[in-house]
């Protein structure tokens, strides 16, 4: 059993109720900059059919049952983003979500297995309007929380300076010493040469990582910790082998258009332009779930009825932000709990 107080004694809550507080403007704040702008809210089910084909997202799996005793296996989303595309399809032009997702396997300062994900969608907008989007809504949670940095471990940025804007090779180049994409060509990864430099580079990998593997230890030890600090920062031009749901820049076979956000080290947003070749998406979801098979040995069934609407779905461009993340750095949070109504109780 866990030696902490129960949150929902008054002395643990009082502690944490200017976080929550704060949680309440902001979110009061964020839904007014989007209704100005002409985006209409929306609520998808939390119950799917896939949760996601990422590799390394775990779902909590569950079973619905009909009144005819028929039984059907669903899962509770990890990401709001198949439900919202078919939204696109069907012709909003511009939604936002405040999406409750459910994520097993993930609990730390930082990680929940029931969270709130903000994530919005524009049609037939260039996904770098994301990224103006992201610098007006860290200004809009700063003013709503009363503060003028955010704070997370020691690290602070300026939630009203411009971001700094830097792509995934330069990051890499600059924190590493790693040429990335030289190990990158027709959108496939050469695992042999990034393992060499991460050896280096001084980072250790297993014999069995996978080329995303390595890419990842490479940018959790020598990139993330430098990125958003004195200043938010806009990591952009993912490698194709990552671009997950991303399309590619046009005329590039190396890179696709996927940024990610991060301030004080912390990542808080994923963001897309979107890919609509089924052909493509299918062969990529293919790929996760074979990684996810060797690695984890389960796969999650692929979304038909995401697929069929993929491919009448208009060029747009979407992002998926931490809510709980950026009240925690609003707010000098030094874990996710803190801004969480009513956590999931730990065993």
């Amino acid at each position: 059993m866990s030696e902490t107080p129960p949150l929902w004694l008054p002395g643990p809550h009082a502690a944490r109720r200017p976080h929550l507080m704060a949680r309440a403007r902001i979110a009061a704040v964020l839904r007014a900059w989007f209704t100005a702008r002409n985006f209409t809210e929306v609520e998808t089910a939390a119950l799917q059919v896939s949760p996601g084909n990422e590799t390394h997202l775990h779902a909590f799996a569950t079973e619905l049952i009909t009144p005819g005793g028929e039984r059907q296996p669903l899962y509770l989303r990890t990401s709001p983003e198949f439900a919202c595309k078919k939204l696109l399809v069907a012709g909003e032009a511009r939604i936002f979500e405040f999406a409750r997702v459910f994520r097993n396997r993930e609990r730390g300062a930082l990680h929940h297995p029931e969270f709130t994900l903000l994530e919005w969608y524009r049609a037939n907008e260039p996904y770098k309007t994301l990224m103006d989007d992201c610098a007006a809504l860290m200004a809009e949670a700063a003013r709503a929380a009363g503060t003028k940095k955010f704070l997370f471990r020691g690290k602070s940025a300026d939630p009203f300076a411009e971001p700094e804007r830097v792509t995934v090779a330069e990051a890499f180049d600059r924190y590493a010493r790693v040429d990335l994409l030289a190990t990158v060509s027709g959108g496939q990864g050469d695992r042999n040469a990034l393992a060499a430099a991460a050896a280096k580079a001084s980072v250790k990998i297993a014999a069995d990582d996978s080329w995303g593997d390595i890419f990842s230890r490479i940018l959790a030890e020598r990139v993330d910790p430098h990125l958003g600090v004195g200043r938010a920062t806009l990591l952009y031009e993912y490698p194709l082998p990552l671009a997950a749901l991303a399309r590619a820049k046009a005329g590039s076979d190396k890179v696709a258009e996927r940024f990610e956000l991060y301030a004080c080290g912390v990542e808080l947003g994923n963001a897309f332009g979107e890919l609509t070749d089924v052909s493509e998406q299918r062969a990529r979801f293919e790929v996760a779930m074979n990684e996810k098979q060797r690695t984890h040995g389960e796969r999650y069934p692929v979304d038909e009825d995401f697929l069929a609407a993929l491919g009448q779905m208009p060029q747009a461009c979407g992002i998926a932000l931490g809510f709980d993340r950026l009240v925690m750095l609003a707010t000098g949070a030094q874990r996710i709990e803190q801004v969480i109504w009513t956590p999931v109780t730990e065993p």
